[in-house]
């Protein structure tokens, strides 16, 4: 029995990769300065799991993100970034650069992580660079010493899986890509490494076992390396492909137990292990500490482990389910979650003592101790009436009472500048130096700019901005019953933007108003109408922590009455367009494809519960993006929302080509420009998109149906990057009006 990981938070105890990245961004910090602080992150995190007793720790660490990093490694960045080398080459591929967009972006399997997706065509040919990534391999050993110092690589399969490919099959980028991969792997053995993992989710998705003849040529060639090899997967079971996986010629295979915290259809991976067995010469993976979740596991993962032991397994290696880096960094660091919350609690930190006491444990279990299953999850739903999920009339007469506008409408997705003097005072006012009264002042001056310049520019339709909230669902969540708060629980989402995931601890109501104020205020300073900004309940659920005790779809409803109620109190206000955020649907979805119809029934009733309160002539608005939404096309549509905004710009209109395929018929708000980008896109840009938009056919190409508005909030931009993009969408959608109307 051994202990291993497979992957821990990158960001440091104290979002040290944020501060550097962020300022070494502004300039304000040397490229050595900012390796200087990687590298620091990096071997404290090591050094932490090495005193935790894990005794082969996954040298996990990043700039920005894995997947990036090894299009970076292997040479595989697109032409459009020829012009540059280097740290700038890899920067510019994550945040784009003049001339050149960023790669797209993409939610990782169904977590809220986003990696950056790589682009092959027939062109591609690696041209690999590993210097940088043997250099932190060295580090590893020096500090950890050798045999602890286990590489992680993502693999070839799960790298042109997860990329945009035009015109190339995946057998044959995998082909080119082997050479590369051998090379490092001949790399590495020369450096003394013990051990490699080598990274493949990908196993998990629905049509894994399709891929059984790649995966036995890259392993053929892997072989040949005479390395340890682990193979690891994670986020579900694998399915129909774990027999031929399990034939592989590799040392180790690692799988996931756990899959999704509270999810209706459990991970299936001990059954399988049940009915197929796995190989005696074989190290097993045994990933049974949730590394979703940050309650603790308690005795589960030893019973887990033990089950195995009875079935005759006997060379074991405990582990997270998933890697750490989905879970804040120390519960420790928290002071304020009350005692009998937070004895519950185990963040990665903790998490690692899990995995030693589930290999020190299973071995002592008795066998009533012993269970092979899970916990049962309770639906405890109370009875809710089925009109309660559909709208008042249907959208073709509600769209005739809504507010009437011009060809090409114009409006923003939510959130403007996080400016640093609106960040302190909400810092300052929830430490109690500054009063309610000199806050909301604050908030007020900054919505009255934001108001103003939207009307000096032209904007239709207007937001207030959301200077008083710091994350989209931490806001809610901290007006509502049944949640729980940390100070320290950031977690990556992509990048330097970190989120801190609410902990839902109980059954969810909302006690009052959460954003009526606000919009009150924002919509007395103007006679456009001011969007009602609301997070829907899918996205709140899947961008918190869940409760493991009862299911996600009771939690979503739960939600979903407590949004509805919002809802109610915004039309009573006035509020004539309410907006609400859905971003995190898909990342729901489970990974195999026959477990969806559950999952999109209940996402798409927990929408509908939300918004379906709302009279006829109030326009409900949602948000989607970073995801690929085109194979859930009708569960959009049946949302039944008003207005879809989506991203597209790094998306090469691929969602709106699909929706104008499908026949969808309600307006559509395709983003023109990438938010994510510091780069300021010009009038004739966004002409020419909206000019791509009419081309699709979306919409029969009516004009007026056809929103412009930026791919996602704008919240981390400054305020001199947002004035001028807007200011040059507002003057493209005028020169597209002109164009249609001389034309019609």
């Amino acid at each position: 029995m051994t202990t291993s990981t497979i992957g821990f938070p990158r960001i440091g105890p104290n979002r040290e990769m944020k501060k550097a990245l962020e300022s070494y961004w502004k300039q304000q910090l040397s490229l050595d300065d900012l390796l200087n602080v990687n590298n620091q992150t990096e071997k404290a995190a090591w050094q932490l799991q090495t005193k935790a007793g894990i005794a082969k720790v996954g040298l996990d660490g990043t700039l920005y993100d894995q997947v990036l990093d090894w299009i970076f490694a292997l040479g595989l960045a697109p032409a459009r970034f020829s012009k540059l080398s280097g740290y700038d080459l890899y920067f510019a591929m994550a945040r784009g650069a003049e001339g050149a967009v960023a790669l797209d972006m993409s939610k990782f399997f169904d977590t809220n992580y986003h990696y950056m997706v790589p682009e092959f065509d027939q062109s591609t040919q690696p041209k690999p660079d590993f210097q940088s990534y043997l250099d932190k391999v060295k580090r590893g050993q020096e500090i950890i010493g050798k045999d602890a110092a286990v590489p992680i690589i993502i693999g070839p399969n799960t790298l042109v899986g997860l990329a945009k490919k035009d015109g190339i099959k995946s057998t044959e980028l995998i082909k080119r890509l082997l050479p590369a991969y051998s090379q490092i792997l001949s790399e590495l053995k020369s450096l003394g490494v013990t051990e490699v993992q080598i990274h493949e989710p990908i196993l998990t998705i629905a049509d894994a076992a399709s891929l059984e003849s790649d995966f036995k040529t890259t392993f053929a060639e892997f072989e040949k390396s005479g390395l340890f090899i682990n193979l690891v997967t994670y986020y579900d079971d694998i399915g129909a492909a774990y027999p031929w996986t399990v034939k592989l010629p590799v040392q180790a295979i690692s799988l996931d137990f756990l899959g999704v915290p509270g999810s209706a259809v459990a991970s299936k991976t001990m059954d399988l292990v049940k009915q197929h067995g796995f190989p005696k010469e074989k190290r097993l993976g045994a990933g049974v500490v949730d590394g979703r979740s940050v309650w603790s596991d308690g005795n589960v993962p030893a019973a887990l482990v033990a089950s195995l032991g009875k079935q005759g397994i006997e060379n074991i290696c405990v582990q997270s389910s998933v890697s750490l880096q989905h879970l804040p960094y120390d519960k420790e660091l928290e002071k304020s979650v009350k005692a009998s919350i937070a004895n519950r609690l185990s963040f990665a930190t903790q998490k690692l003592a899990e995995i030693v006491k589930a290999a020190k444990d299973a071995p002592t279990l008795k066998d009533d101790q012993i269970k092979a299953g899970l916990p049962d999850v309770g639906n405890p739903l109370s009875s809710i009436d089925k009109g309660m999920f559909s709208r008042s009339a249907k959208f073709a007469d509600r769209i005739t009472q809504q507010i009437k506008t011009h060809a090409f409408p114009t409006s923003s997705i939510g959130s403007f500048p996080q400016t640093p003097a609106i960040r302190r005072a909400r810092l300052a006012h929830k430490k109690g130096q500054l009063s309610d009264a000199d806050y909301e002042k604050e908030v007020n001056e900054y919505m009255t700019y934001a108001i103003k310049e939207q009307e000096r520019i032209g904007v239709d339709v207007l937001v207030h901005g959301e200077p008083e909230r710091s994350d989209m669902v931490e806001y809610f969540g901290q007006r509502m019953e049944g949640f729980v708060f940390t100070e320290y629980g950031w977690v990556q989402s992509y990048g330097s933007r970190y989120v801190r995931p609410p902990i839902i601890h109980g059954d969810i109501t909302r006690p009052s108003p959460m954003t009526v104020k606000e919009f009150k205020f924002a919509q007395s300073l103007t006679q456009k109408p001011v969007k009602g900004m609301l997070t829907g309940p899918v996205t709140i659920l899947n961008w918190s922590f869940p409760r493991k005790d009862i299911t996600r779809q009771a939690q979503a409803f739960q939600l979903a009455l407590a949004i509805r109620q919002e809802v109610a109190d915004l039309e009573k206000a006035g509020c004539r367009v309410i907006q609400v955020d859905e971003p995190a649907l898909r990342e729901g979805l489970p990974l195999k494809q026959d477990r969806w119809g559950s999952y999109l029934e209940w996402a798409v009733n927990s929408f509908r519960l939300s918004t379906a309160v709302a009279a006829p002539h109030t326009q409900i608005v949602t948000h989607l993006c970073y995801s690929d939404f085109q194979d859930i096309l009708k569960a959009i549509d049946d949302l039944d929302a008003d207005v879809l905004t989506i991203e597209n710009s790094r998306s090469g209109n691929e969602m709106i080509v699909a929706l104008a395929k499908y026949g969808y018929q309600k307006d559509v708000g395709p983003g023109v420009y990438d938010v994510h980008s510091p780069v300021v896109p010009s009038v004739e840009f966004m002409v020419e998109k909206l000019q791509s938009y009419m081309d699709s056919k979306i919409l029969n190409s009516k004009s007026e149906h056809i929103w412009v508005n930026p791919d996602c909030g704008l919240k981390t931009r400054d305020w001199k990057e947002v004035i001028p993009s807007l200011e040059n969408m507002v003057k493209a959608a005028s020169q597209m009006r002109s164009q249609v109307s001389a034309s019609a």
